[in-house]
Parts: C-alpha cells; structure tokens; sequence
C-alpha cells in the first residue's frame, strides 16, 4: 500500500488517506483481505497524528470500503459491499423525489452530471 499526503492539498490529511485507501481498494491495487497497517503503525509512516488515521478508517467502514475485525486487525472489505447497496439506495431515493417535483428524467440526469462533475472536480 502506498499513500502520498501532501500538506498543502486542499483537502485534509484525514480525507486524502480516505480518497487513497478508497481508490486502491476500488481498482483492485488492495485486494479483497488485504490487511491494513494498525492506525498507529500508519499514523507514524505518514508522520499524521493517529487520530487522523482513526477518522479515516472510521470514514472507510461507514463506506463499507474496509472492516475491523476487532483485535485481529482491519481489512479491505468485500467488493458489492454496504458502500454499492447505500448508492443504490441513494440512487432510488433521488428519482423518487426527481419525479415528486415533477422533473423529467433528463432533467434528472443533468443535475446528477452536473453533481458529479462539480464533486469530482470536473471542471
């Protein structure tokens, strides 16, 4: 696993060890099982405060991205995890409130592009 902080990034320390650990599990760079280093073991290889590390990881299993297994460690979690069936359920729960206010489903569309290039910073 390699991660890369930088300082003067606009986002948090904490955020960009969650973007980081996320990405890597996603594309497959930390396999399904990968055992993650302690918070305190990444806290100091990272030269961040271990409660930095602590966020990220409690951000990283609310995501469903990794699971503690209490004393034995914490682990990338499975793929088609909690994190897919809370988008789904997101998902769903947008076009129900798109149609209540009477939004076609192109307009729809455009304002879910529109989020996701203004929250992915695409321009």
């Amino acid at each position: 696993m390699t991660l890369k902080i930088h300082i003067d990034d606009s986002a948090a320390p904490y955020e960009q060890v969650r973007a980081q650990i996320s990405e890597q599990a996603r594309s497959g760079a930390l396999p399904v099982g990968y055992r993650l280093p302690t918070v305190r073991g990444l806290a100091e290889s990272l030269g961040l405060a271990a409660n930095t590390v602590a966020k990220a990881y409690r951000a990283l299993e609310s995501d469903g991205v990794i699971e503690t297994r209490g004393r034995n460690g914490t682990f990338v979690a499975a793929a088609g995890s909690a994190a897919e069936r809370e988008l789904a359920s997101a998902a769903q729960t947008y076009v129900e409130r798109a149609r209540r206010l009477g939004l076609t489903e192109a307009d729809a569309l455009t304002a879910v592009r529109d989020a996701l290039r203004a929250g992915y910073g695409m321009g």
